[in-house]
């Protein structure tokens, strides 16, 4: 389905935003991207705690970040946009244009040939990546507000949480769908699942987290990934924000307003680690590659890298003026 919203490609005006004064290499070094309500997306060296490069995001608050796979572009999404960022500059390379509402969810596929993106319009949109001026080419209308948007492993399936309390599994080739519905009247705030596929994931306003083991469908041209109900983990006290799996399928966490992160193995899904910050929602956490640091995001304006054997906080990212509510976070070995 073709939808009039377009991109707009922008042209670099006077780079004032570059404020590239620290010998960095994005493209073959670890990078952490940090974004929030002060407008502003923020890159840092994240195992020595620099801040080498700000980027303007002078519009709205920041909701969500990712990098393309080859290291090349970070996506924001936000309200009522959805810009791409040139790493090597500090500028807008693309600006996605006539979005409505808040842009909730941005991801990539692994190769780069497409985006998504979900938003508080209701709809889960597919964006073609191979030409200069990247168009809408499918959508998925979800009927309530998308809160949550992840790619199966398969690169084929997206899973998509909505405000409703409606889990979506949605085939972006076939257009086949599934709608499950964990808990009524309870908003999904974030869906994941496992990179090994074995496991789906979402956690709702309530501070409950859903757990579905999944399977391949006998035949996967016409049916989708046969989703299995597991358990319910009643994880937090308050509103519940973000849950991602580890990169080797080992962890889970689910973070909240409480101020905790609350890491679970996935062969028992016991409570492992809790990570807590007095007084501050926890917005976003990611893991590192090796699954043994996890950096999160917080309302405190704090992004932090944690060491999840000792519970402990190895680096703490200090610059951003107001709450950190979206997190990306590479490893630098770039993608060819």
């Amino acid at each position: 389905m073709t939808l009039q919203t377009k991109a707009q490609v922008q042209q670099p005006a006077n780079n004032a935003n570059n404020n590239n004064n620290i010998p960095f290499d994005p493209f073959n070094e670890p990078l952490l991207a940090t974004g929030g309500y002060d407008h502003t997306i923020k890159l840092w060296q994240p195992y020595s705690g620099l801040c080498y490069r700000t980027l303007q995001h002078t519009d709205s608050q920041v909701n969500a970040l990712d990098i393309i796979p080859n290291g090349t572009i970070l996506a924001a999404g936000g309200y009522q946009h959805i810009r791409l960022y040139d790493m090597n500059f500090s500028y807008p390379v693309v600006n996605f244009e006539s979005v409505t509402k808040n842009v909730t969810r941005v991801g990539f596929q692994e190769d780069g040939k497409w985006m998504y993106t979900g938003g508080e319009d209701c709809r889960v949109r597919i964006w073609d990546m191979s030409s200069q001026d990247p168009a809408c080419k499918r959508m998925f209308d979800c009927l309530t507000p998308v809160n949550a948007v992840c790619l199966h492993p398969n690169q084929v399936e997206l899973a998509i949480g909505s405000q409703g309390g409606s889990v979506y599994l949605w085939d972006v080739k076939s257009d086949i769908h599934e709608q499950l519905i964990p808990e009524v009247e309870a908003s999904i705030q974030d869906i994941a699942i496992s990179p090994n596929g074995a496991f789906m994931a979402s956690v709702n306003n309530k501070g409950n987290c859903y757990i579905w083991s999944l399977r391949n469908a006998a035949n996967s041209e016409t049916q989708l990934t046969q989703t299995d109900p597991k358990l319910k983990i009643e994880a937090h006290k308050k509103y519940a924000l973000r849950c991602k799996f580890s990169p080797d399928s080992s962890l889970l966490v689910t973070c909240a307003g409480d101020g905790t992160a609350k890491i679970y193995r996935t062969d028992t899904f016991q409570l492992h680690a809790e990570l807590k910050i007095e007084k501050y929602w926890m917005w976003d956490a990611v893991f590192s590659n090796d699954s043994k640091y996890l950096f999160t995001a917080s309302s405190d304006g704090h992004a932090r890298l944690w060491k999840i054997e000792t519970k402990s906080i190895e680096r703490e990212y200090h610059g951003h003026l107001k709450a950190i509510t979206a997190l990306a976070f590479r490893d630098g070995s770039t993608k060819t």
